[in-house]
């Protein structure tokens, strides 16, 4: 009996602490930690839903759209939430198929994520980010998903703004495209997470790239009611997203197209071409009106996915790389169109302007001749004549005697290297700082250079030296020993810069590469006022409403070391290369009476392949108001299919018929806009 009862004991306090342990834990949970609970209640109930701005436009300089939105019924996939499901949601999936008249299988590419072995389609963004599967719903498709969206957890469907490119490839490069946001994105911009939408796409490139946080604008947040199934069911609050700023270009949609279209007849003229580039400036204010690179593509094929097909030819060297844009990222020899700098560079160092100079057929640079244009001699001429019948021999000499009185292969102490310190005043070997992301900046090969190559290679010449280039001596002995020999040089004196260094630079040749917009920036300079300008497309940032936001300045970022005197000689001597000098041909019948052309060909050799086309110019002559210059990658000589661009582009701006006569101007008047255009509070453009 004793037992029974100690046993009873044990029960009853057992249960009186159990029940005092349940008191303090209804305690906490009904009036310590009420707020908290409270408020995690209300959240299983309510969803904030980031709703996405609507990105600004980007606009020519005349207020006509480069890339703007139309709207699209999108569906789209929550992975995380199918991963989650039995069968990683192949049943929900099976079912959006059959809505879609899609595969199960293409859908679930669609929603894989991107990797290496992994081809597209498939997603690059963040893996918690809803995936677009389709961009052309109809209303039916989507309300059959909505209206049963039990069926289709993990699924939605709404309006969404997609960009549109009216002018198709034009400045393709230059606008940019958009492609989801990564979550290391996500990760590394602050601020951007808290904002972020789940559908926000951002510029990877060109304008979209560089404008891109005034162009996404600012995200909206929804707050709304759900049932337990996830189905809304009412809004509690909503905070408007403010569209994202339109941005007004200085491109001209219709030189642009003239440049174009220039482009791609050049690239048709020379069966061997492999790229081109076009740039107009415009020489008062920097502002650039076109900017073009063939190959080029349309920037749709990024809308709504892009296929692994289509990709892989975006950056293909057979279908020469329409992603990349030459006018600003690609290097070439810009060949005699350099001079411009290297008869600054001899004014500087003494040499008279107005001095008579030989020009024979060849000249000794050290050991070696160097050969003028098919080693034809001219006899003795000023500068004026050496720039517009293009002699080679003249600026051979005076590096020559710079780099001897530099201290030739063994300077002591510091070099003047009057030739390149010149070139970097033009603003070559560095980028322009244009408002485009991924410039290239160019190089000027000076003593400087030659030790830093010569240190990065020196072990595999010092190899080669050795072991020679059996893979070439296989088909070719005679360039196998010329490799081994060249090899052997470079090992034991390569950071040296040699007599044909400086000749090769000279002329453009060699080792000096430049950008197609560098070598406009710098014509601009020489025949404005002196000031180098670092170029902008982008003009002004405005509201949707038309109200301006800024207008975005144009920097000086450098000024010649000429004088007034000597740009001016340097111009009226370009000024009659396309009547009396090497474009003579090419403008052959062109109204200079009208519109006189002054410019510079120029033809850069290069090892394997044919010579790269050059011309540099500007219009009016007496007046420079453009630049135009025009690369063409295997084009040849200068004169035939550079400068033959050029003069279509300038009879495109000032609406000359090539078979005499007037047609439609892409510049009434040849002027470009001098401010831009005024956008009312609907979003018209008043001019």
């Amino acid at each position: 009996m004793i037992r029974v009862r100690g046993r009873l004991v044990v029960i009853q306090v057992l249960v009186m602490s159990l029940m005092a342990l349940l008191a303090v834990r209804l305690w906490q949970v009904q009036v310590v930690r009420y707020a908290e609970f409270t408020q995690a209640a209300t959240e299983t109930r309510t969803r904030d839903v980031v709703v996405p701005a609507v990105r600004g436009q980007i606009l020519d300089a005349a207020g006509r759209p480069l890339v703007r939105n139309r709207t699209r019924l999108v569906v789209s996939v929550d992975r995380t939430s199918l991963n989650r499901m039995a069968g990683n949601g192949r049943t929900v999936l099976q079912r959006l198929a059959a809505v879609l008249n899609r595969s199960p299988e293409r859908l679930r590419e669609r929603i894989r994520a991107c990797g290496p072995g992994v081809t597209r389609p498939c997603w690059p963004g963040s893996p918690y980010q809803p995936i677009p599967i389709d961009d052309e719903v109809t209303t039916r498709e989507a309300l059959q998903i909505l209206e049963r969206q039990e069926e289709f957890p993990g699924v939605t469907a709404e309006v969404q703004a997609v960009r549109q490119y009216p002018h198709g490839s034009a400045a393709a490069q230059a606008l940019g495209y958009l492609q989801p946001i990564t979550q290391e994105e996500l990760e590394k911009r602050e601020g951007f997470k808290a904002s972020f939408s789940g559908v926000d796409l951002v510029g990877r490139d060109g304008l979209e790239a560089i404008y891109d946080a005034e162009l996404r604008g600012v995200p909206g947040i929804r707050r709304v009611q759900v049932d337990r199934l996830g189905k809304v069911i009412g809004v509690e609050r909503q905070v408007a997203p403010i569209p994202g700023d339109t941005l007004i270009t200085s491109i001209d949609a219709k030189v642009q197209a003239v440049t174009e279209k220039a482009l791609a007849e050049a690239m048709k003229s020379a069966p061997r071409a492999d790229g081109a580039a076009g740039v107009v400036l415009d020489v008062r204010t920097g502002r650039v009106l076109a900017l073009a690179s063939a190959p080029t593509y349309d920037p749709k094929v990024w809308t709504g996915g892009i296929s692994e097909a289509e990709y892989q030819r975006l950056l293909s060297e057979k279908s020469g790389k329409p992603l990349v844009s030459r006018a600003i990222k690609g290097q070439f020899a810009p060949g005699s169109t350099f001079k411009i700098s290297s008869v600054s560079a001899m004014l500087r160092d003494g040499y008279p302007l107005h001095g008579q100079y030989d020009c024979p057929g060849s000249f000794m640079v050290g050991s070696r001749a160097f050969s003028n244009f098919h080693g034809i001699g001219m006899g003795t001429m000023n500068l004026h004549t050496a720039l517009v019948k293009s002699c080679d021999t003249i600026f051979y000499r005076a590096a020559y005697e710079q780099w001897l009185r530099d201290g030739g292969l063994r300077p002591k102490g510091s070099t003047k290297q009057p030739m390149a310190a010149m070139a970097r005043a033009f603003g070559f070997g560095r980028p322009t700082g244009v408002d485009l992301p991924g410039e290239s900046a160019g190089r000027i090969p000076d003593r400087d250079w030659k030790k830093q190559i010569w240190e990065a290679t020196k072990e595999v010449n010092c190899r080669r030296a050795k072991t020679g280039y059996p893979e070439v001596a296989r088909t070719d002995q005679s360039r196998a020993a010329f490799l081994k020999q060249l090899a052997y040089e470079n090992c034991l004196e390569g950071y040296l810069l040699r007599p044909g260094d400086a000749a090769n630079f000279s002329i453009g040749q060699g080792d000096v590469l430049v950008t197609p917009l560098q070598l406009a920036a710098a014509y601009a300079a020489l025949v404005g006022d002196g000031r180098l300008r670092s170029p902008r497309l982008g003009w002004a940032l405005v509201r949707p409403d038309g109200t301006m936001v800024k207008e975005i300045k144009v920097p000086v970022v450098g000024r010649l070391p000429i004088s007034v005197r000597e740009r001016d000689y340097i111009r009226a001597a370009l000024s009659d290369v396309p009547s009396d000098g090497t474009a003579a041909g090419a403008f052959t019948g062109f109204p200079m009476n009208r519109v006189r052309i002054g410019g510079k060909t120029g033809t850069a050799e290069v090892y394997g392949k044919a010579d790269t086309s050059w011309f540099a110019s500007f219009a009016p002559a007496g007046n420079p108001r453009f630049v135009v210059v025009v690369m063409v990658s295997q084009g040849g000589m200068g004169a035939e299919t550079a400068a033959p661009a050029a003069r279509k582009i300038y009879e495109g701006i000032y609406g000359i018929s090539p078979k005499g006569g007037q047609v439609p101007a892409a510049l009434p008047a040849g002027r470009p806009a001098s401010e831009p255009p005024v956008i009312e509070r609907d979003g018209t453009v008043a001019r």
